[in-house]
């Protein structure tokens, strides 16, 4: 189970780290363009590898729906939301409505998934949501606009994406189940992102801003994603959401490091909050071992 959780934690270091590198490419390329090319190199990147490893199978009726199902919440709808509410609300405000995916993805998994949503795990999603809200600023002032409906359906969406993706993985393996759901999710986003382009956008020829692109989607959206669904059918899909919380303490790191972003005693202590509260929701009280059951 440790093994497990650093796992989680690895994944959700490089996709806290990728706040940054986004805010970066997204002066580069435009908004759509820049998730739907991501999403073409990761779809190559896996596809080649599930090849050359023969990891491909057939898939069942049930399994195609979920995948379809999959690519038009988990992809073209939270992306779409997403980039699109990023037009009108501020990058806190957009913060602040996605730290709630962890809380809401917990309630959805005990509601379809029938995983307990214990008292510990209440407890620590309470703490990893309050020390969320120093990190990303206290008092953003919600208001409810287009853009902050937008960005709450892109949460929402995140949220019922990974109960499809656990839903997908009792029947199919976590590894092939990201190949499938990634090209699946490309297929539906490219349209969408070529509709989207108005003419003169400008399109990076930098090559560091291509090179970056093409390592974040391999190494956070390909393997990362591989890992993270993984980890869901050892840890509990409950369980794996309250890491996420550790993103924007993440980005709020890197961001210093690389961007020299100013960091205050409010966002240390709430950072300290989000980990206490991650701590706590995945510590597991002591039971008698029982050799015929695996976690």
């Amino acid at each position: 189970m440790i093994r497990s959780y650093l796992l989680l934690l690895f994944c959700v270091t490089l996709w806290g780290s990728n706040f940054v590198f986004g805010s970066m490419l997204v002066k580069e390329f435009p908004p759509l363009f820049l998730a739907d090319v991501r999403l073409l190199f990761t779809s190559m990147f896996l596809i080649i590898y599930a090849w050359l490893t023969k990891k491909f199978v057939k898939i069942t009726t049930r399994e195609l729906g979920l995948l379809v199902l999959l690519g038009l919440i988990g992809t073209l709808a939270n992306q779409t939301a997403y980039f699109n509410g990023l037009l009108t609300t501020d990058a806190t405000t957009a913060s602040l409505i996605l730290s709630l995916a962890p809380i809401v993805t917990a309630v959805l998994a005990s509601l379809f998934l029938k995983e307990q949503f214990t008292l510990r795990m209440k407890l620590g999603s309470g703490l990893a949501l309050l020390g969320t809200f120093f990190v990303v600023g206290i008092g953003a002032g919600l208001s409810i606009s287009k853009g902050v409906f937008l960005i709450v359906i892109a949460m929402v969406t995140f949220s019922s994406s990974m109960i499809i993706i656990r839903k997908l993985t009792q029947t199919m393996q976590p590894f092939i189940a990201t190949v499938y759901s990634t090209t699946v999710g490309t297929l539906f986003l490219t349209p969408a992102a070529l509709l989207t382009i108005e003419p003169g956008a400008q399109i990076s020829h930098e090559v560091w801003a291509w090179a970056m692109l093409i390592l974040t989607a391999i190494l956070m959206q390909g393997i990362c994603g591989i890992v993270w669904n993984q980890q869901l059918k050892v840890v509990g899909t409950g369980k794996a959401a309250i890491f996420l919380n550790l993103q924007p303490f993440v980005a709020m790191l890197v961001g210093f490091l690389l961007l020299g972003s100013q960091v205050t005693s409010i966002q240390v202590g709430g950072s300290l909050l989000i980990v206490v509260g991650v701590i706590v929701a995945s510590v597991q009280k002591k039971q008698s071992v029982q050799p015929s059951k695996s976690v």
